[in-house]
């Protein structure tokens, strides 16, 4: 039998054992258990044992909703999912009665469309997300907070990765996250170690982000000379805070914006540091290996660093740090600590992130091109998120501990594990 209480599951297993061999156990249809603690009882039943298993459920997929996948796939990423943009992600969801927070939905809705997007404001909003559900949770009876609340977050980031999938960053904060509410003493009050989780949150993102950035721009400037002309790729918040803090420093530099489709985040790059009054070119990035004679230094953000060297950021960055170590243009990639990963990877291959390949089709003079390609059986569109860079086209990393080169990540991350 099941009941269901305060979002939690109760289930009660009933089973016969006669001469020590389970004879029946119930079936549980459409329930799959993510996280469960549970007690048995051994009950004597004329010469049989009845056992009673209570187990409690901390979260049930039947409650995340599950988001369909598009359907056609590249082989060599047939094993990573593909999502669609036109595909329902609430439709399965039961407001009265789902577990997870209003705040979550809405979040997860603006990271599948990309009103969120970056590194930064994803881990900034997911934190953000964190506060809330903490600032509403209250502790079930009998329970505790440091079990309890970290449980309540398992489905609420189970639907997040089927929103989008986590990034490094994010995936840092959140074991953040879970670390600080473990180490939430028993006899503390509710009140008291909600305020001291939400204090741990703000001091978060106060020294790992914005600090952070701040200190990387103090670097970064050093290597900003007057009539240095500048190459940024995509839109990095890091690297458009550095620029806009060397401008007002009075340094006299321009800068080249690259891009590429199908997102274009250049244009927003390009938005600001105008605004800005900084001097800017803009062009695709199909133009690189033309404009890079005139390229002084190469700035570039990062989604991650891998522990073998590796950069993870925007598909294209790789291209752009191989073009400019063939004209001998010093790659400089600008990324907070926080983004340090345990991860090795060497392509884009094993782990990427696929977005809907519908982004590629193009409208020109009200036609469609590309319309209805899914029915031309040797076509494919694909439309990758990620990909790597190796550590020799990278000449220096710049981060909040300083300048660094890409093969002192294991380092760091040694430093940071004794640290915590």
């Amino acid at each position: 039998s099941r009941s269901k209480c305060n979002g939690q599951f109760t289930i009660f297993l009933l089973c016969a054992v006669f001469k020590h061999t389970p004879i029946a156990l119930t079936h549980l249809p459409n329930l799959t258990v993510l996280c469960f603690s549970f007690c048995i009882l051994q009950i004597p039943v004329q010469g049989s044992v009845l056992m009673v298993v209570r187990a409690k459920v901390w979260g049930c997929r039947v409650c995340i909703p599950v988001r369909s996948e598009y359907g056609y796939k590249v082989s060599l990423f047939s094993h990573l999912h593909q999502y669609s943009r036109k595909a329902p992600l609430t439709q399965q969801i039961s407001i009265p009665s789902t577990v997870i927070h209003p705040y979550i939905v809405r979040l997860g809705l603006q990271y599948s469309q990309g009103i969120v997007a970056g590194s930064n404001a994803r881990s900034i909003a997911l934190l953000h997300a964190f506060q809330k559900v903490i600032q509403d949770y209250k502790t079930p009876p009998n329970e505790e907070l440091s079990r309890d609340l970290v449980n309540k977050l398992k489905p609420y980031i189970s639907y997040l990765n089927q929103c989008r999938p986590l990034s490094a960053s994010m995936g840092n904060a959140i074991k953040y996250v879970k670390k600080e509410i473990s180490n939430i003493p028993c006899l503390c009050k509710e009140e008291e170690a909600k305020k001291q989780l939400l204090s741990c949150i703000d001091n978060y993102i106060k020294e790992k982000i914005t600090l952070a950035a701040t200190t990387i721009s103090a670097y970064a400037i050093e290597k900003i000379s007057n009539g240095d002309v500048i190459l940024v790729y995509g839109c990095s918040s890091l690297v458009n805070h550095i620029l806009c803090d060397a401008f007002d420093k009075k340094r006299k530099f321009s800068v080249i914006v690259v891009d590429s489709r199908p997102r274009l985040e250049g244009r927003e790059a390009l938005r600001r540091l105008v605004k800005k009054g900084i001097c800017c070119t803009y062009v695709l990035i199909s133009a690189v290996s033309y404009i890079l004679p005139e390229v002084s230094k190469v700035f570039l953000g990062a989604h991650a660093l891998l522990a073998n060297g590796y950069v993870m950021s925007r598909v294209g960055t790789s291209q752009i740090a191989l073009v400019a170590k063939a004209y001998n243009v010093p790659v400089l990639v600008c990324c907070e600590t926080y983004k340090f990963c345990e991860r090795v990877q060497t392509d884009s291959f094993v782990s990427n992130e696929l977005d809907d390949p519908d982004d590629l089709m193009v409208t020109r003079k009200g036609k469609i091109h590309l319309e209805n390609w899914q029915d031309i059986r040797q076509l494919g569109l694909l439309n990758l998120v990620y990909d790597v860079t190796p550590p020799d086209f990278v000449d220096l990393v710049i981060t909040d501990l300083g300048m660094i080169p890409c093969t002192s990540v294991p380092v760091v991350l040694r430093v940071k594990n004794v640290d915590q």
